[in-house]
This record gives C-alpha cells, structure tokens and sequence, in this order.
C-alpha cells in the first residue's frame, strides 16, 4: 500500500476544524496534525494511501469554502516527513546541519520530502508557522554532501514557487547549538 500525505489550509480556525472533522469522517485517513498556526491559520494534514488522501483533500477544499488557502497531496512521501512533523525525530548523532525555511507551509512539506528522498539525511524538525509568523522551517541533518545536496533540491523547488526566505548548511556545527536544535 502506499502512503501519502495531505494538507488543507484554511484562513479560519473555525472552519479548518469542521472541515478536518469531515475529511476523516468520509476518508480511510489518519491526522497527522490538525492545529491553529500564525497568522490565525489552521492546517489539516492527514495521511493513508493515495487515494483515501485525494479524497479527504478534495473534502477538505470543498468544506472551506471561501476559507481555502492552499493544498497538497504527496504520494509515496519520504516517511522521515511524518515524525518530522510531529516534533518525534531523535537522530542519533547531529553531522552537518541543513536549514530550509519558507514562506508557504505546503511548499515546505513538499521540500522537506524532496530534500529526504535526494540524499540519506535524517530529519530533525519540520515547524509549520507556529510562532513563526506563517512561515515554516525544516532542519535536517547527515554529511555535509548530503546536507547540501538534499538543499540544493529543496532550495530549487522553493525558489521557482518564489517561496524560499533562506537555506543555509552549516558544516561542523557547535556542541553548544545542537541542543537548541532537538
């Protein structure tokens, strides 16, 4: 079976969490999150197989409404994205660190299984615009040719959505810095 994932994103709290209520009452799909994000947002995401995820989105668009901001469905995404997500990554050891931020939340998710599937990284956090004023983050970690080639191809996907804020890969990083990053 294949695993995707989804996401809906809604300019209404209220409405974000009726319409995810809707896509897993009509949809096989699980939530992998369902939670408000700055700037008042909220964001749906759901995962199962392709086309359970097709439809729950589908769901979840038509349910917003004039509260629809943006959408995606990733088929056979990297399964370093779910935990990545959740805040439930624990490398074992940090090498050389990569940092992709955006101004999009799916367009991070979509970077963050691209940057995955083009090198053997290991995912430390995707953030999705909590607290971050509606942007989004991923930080990623594996030798520094992983590292910077996992970000050229994230970077790459960014940049022609004219979404990248930044990327950056640091080589050698602190012992002091790596606990802040976990």
């Amino acid at each position: 079976m294949q695993r995707a994932i989804g996401m809906v994103e809604f300019n209404s709290i209220a409405r974000g969490i009726y319409a995810a209520d809707q896509m897993v009452k009509i949809s096989e799909v699980e939530i992998v999150t369902a939670a408000s994000t700055c700037p008042g947002k909220y964001i749906a995401i759901v995962h199962g197989d392709v086309a359970a995820v097709e439809d729950s989105v589908q769901i979840g668009e038509r349910m917003a409404e004039e509260f629809f901001v943006d959408s995606i469905v990733i088929p056979n995404v990297d399964p370093g994205v779910f935990p990545a997500i959740t805040g439930s990554t624990m490398p074992e050891r940090i090498q050389a660190v990569g940092i992709m931020e955006s101004f999009s939340l799916a367009t991070m998710i979509i970077c963050a299984d691209q940057i995955l599937k083009a090198a053997e990284l290991e995912p430390i956090e995707l953030r999705l615009g909590n607290g971050l004023g509606g942007k989004a983050y991923f930080t990623y970690t594996g030798d520094v040719a992983a590292v910077q080639s996992g970000t050229a191809a994230g970077q790459a996907i960014a940049e022609e959505k004219g979404l990248l804020v930044n990327a950056e890969v640091i080589p050698s990083p602190s012992d002091r810095l790596v606990p802040s990053l976990l």
